[in-house]
């Protein structure tokens, strides 16, 4: 077929536009504050083999696991997938993430032959197990995290499988929630079906399918061009998460990117083996973040499709925390592709210097407090703290923004407050948290929650307490997480992992890392240094000792001496 390039972007944006509007129909549509608040689901549309041809701007770290997943349903299914149809799946070591994340496969259907799939992710607010919200970074197996869905025809033909659904609601603590999210799902699966199939009437299915593959060759097409400007060579980073919340050791995360012709090699020999906590993530969401790092230096014009993966060959220790073996759990599998995401970057500043910030806060922090209401209805509450950007090399990190990663939202205290037994007396940036540089970092974010319940399970997962967010080009590390508990006016430190009991006025707070500096501090603007005391973002002694700036009572500057103690930091 000829490709006429007028029809080729008019196609490009249809599909665009339709996993758009099913990541719309997802929020109107859902019930958790997860989904709909902090938005943490995904959209895309696939071909009829599976392949990813466009995905909504949603959670980027989802969408590389797609390919996976579907190959496991296809797998499963072959030609026993009809009109009508849904599978879901979310169980790890069946193409899944971790059991929260509930994938949903529909296939779409033009004149009798099946020709794409609608894809929708949903993180739900509770899936069983052990422990509330089933997200515990302190299980051990993933027997304990909740129901493993293989996959399975949820509808088959139109109508609603009514035990797989009653199996869902009798194991989930908050039914009513983790239903209207899944319906949510389907909704947004029937939104893209339809929106697929009014460009099927208007060009033909097999014009639509021609296009599809043009897309993903195009964007192979710009991401090899890309590569090939590289320098060639092999470029390593390590990075660490703090521990596992059940030893005091490190993990590293090590990581070398080769550079070839046009493509990359990743390989992370190197890394730490599995570990007995839930931090293990799966090979599917390796690769998927390691994809997300790689397309973060492209250019924008380059299509977000399985295209650009078919540049990059990943290599993955199998045993390790990258690839782990049954039944390792995987529930807090994310902070662990936060720091593959760090440690990708690291190593691609090394390539593409200009293209890549410092160190964000590490990824976002969860929070979740669940517990019975007086008349013992069950609250779960799930809040994800979005923090910090580290310092860009041409602009200062961002605060409060989701990390680039994902596209999350921080949750409102409003909504917090009117659905759960909690208050949120502090809400607020970390003064003094951002790394200094040319460019500083983000400053980290501060939530304090008071417990109104009788009591209460807390889970924390958190990091950036001892390696802090890294620092490029010259500039300083971000500031380090902090977590406190408060009773009856007594406060004491928490570790970055923990699940415990909480009693009613307990004050929980979470301080999240700041993020890196970019370039050499002594290099700011004394006026960009002023400006930030005065906000507040920094201190008049951190401006003196991370800047050489004095700044004087009246917040004015000191020309005379900060010359001088710019030239004592030269020296």
């Amino acid at each position: 077929m000829t490709v006429d390039p007028i029809t080729f972007a008019v196609v490009k944006s249809g599909l665009d536009s339709i996993v758009d509007e099913m990541a719309y129909t997802v929020i109107r549509i859902a019930r958790s504050e997860i989904v709909k608040d902090v938005m943490d689901f995904s959209a895309a549309l696939c071909d009829a083999d599976g392949q990813m041809v466009a995905q909504a701007k949603t959670i980027a770290l989802h969408l590389g696991a797609v390919p996976e997943a579907i190959a496991e349903v296809i797998k499963k299914f072959g030609d026993d997938l009809h009109e009508g149809d849904a599978v879901i799946v979310n169980d790890p070591y069946h193409g899944g993430m971790h059991l929260p994340d509930i994938f949903m496969f529909v296939p779409i259907f033009q004149g009798g032959r099946r020709q794409a799939f609608a894809v929708v992710i949903c993180h739900q607010t509770d899936v069983g197990g052990r422990v509330p919200g089933s997200n515990a970074s302190d299980s051990t197996e993933i027997y304990q995290e909740g129901l493993r869905i293989p996959p399975l025809k949820l509808f088959e033909r139109g109508v609603v499988n009514r035990t797989l659904e009653e199996l869902i609601k009798i194991n989930v603590r908050v039914p009513d929630r983790v239903w209207g999210d899944i319906r949510s799902q389907y909704a947004a699966c029937q939104v893209g079906r339809r929106g697929l199939e009014r460009l099927f009437e208007r060009y033909g299915a097999d014009a639509i399918n021609a296009y599809m593959q043009e897309l993903i060759r195009y964007a192979e097409r710009l991401t090899r061009d890309e590569i090939r400007r590289w320098p060639k060579g092999t470029y390593e980073f390590l990075d660490h998460i703090d521990d596992d919340g059940f030893s005091d050791q490190p993990i590293p995360i090590r990581v070398a990117i080769t550079v070839r012709e046009d493509s990359l090699l990743v390989d992370y020999s190197g890394t730490a083996p599995q570990v007995r906590a839930a931090l293990n993530s799966t090979r599917s969401y390796t690769q998927s973040c390691t994809y997300l790092s790689v397309r973060c230096v492209l250019p924008r014009d380059v299509p977000n499709n399985v295209g650009v993966f078919r540049c990059v060959e990943i290599r993955v220790p199998e045993g390790s925390i990258l690839d782990p073996r049954p039944p390792g759990a995987t529930a807090a599998r994310a902070l662990t592709g936060y720091r593959v995401f760090d440690a990708m970057l690291g190593a691609l500043a090394q390539i593409v210097p200009e293209r890549v910030p410092a160190a964000g806060e590490g990824g976002n922090s969860v929070i979740c407090i669940s517990g019975a209401r007086p008349d013992r209805r069950p609250f779960i509450i799930v809040d994800m703290i979005c923090g910090a950007w580290g310092g860009r090399p041409d602009q200062d990190g961002v605060e409060a923004i989701t990390n680039p990663s994902q596209n999350l939202s921080n949750m409102p205290v409003e909504i917090m407050e009117a659905e759960h037994p909690v208050r949120v007396e502090e809400y607020a940036l970390v003064e003094d948290s951002a790394g200094a540089g040319k460019w500083r970092g983000g400053l980290g974010i501060k939530r304090s929650y008071r417990l109104l319940a009788k009591d209460a399970v807390l889970q924390l997962r958190a990091d950036r307490v001892k390696f802090k967010p890294y620092g490029l080009a010259g500039g300083g590390v971000g500031g380090a997480s902090r977590n406190t508990l408060i009773t009856n006016g007594d406060a004491r430190a928490l570790p970055g992992k923990v699940t415990m009991t909480l009693e009613c006025d307990t004050v929980v707070r979470h301080e999240q890392a700041g993020g890196g500096g970019f370039g050499n501090p002594r290099e700011r603007d004394p006026a960009l240094v002023r400006e930030d005391v005065l906000d507040g973002k920094i201190s008049r002694g951190r401006a003196m000792t991370d800047y050489g700036v004095v700044i004087d009572l009246a917040g004015r500057i000191d020309a005379d001496a900060t010359e001088a103690a710019r030239r004592v930091m030269g020296s």
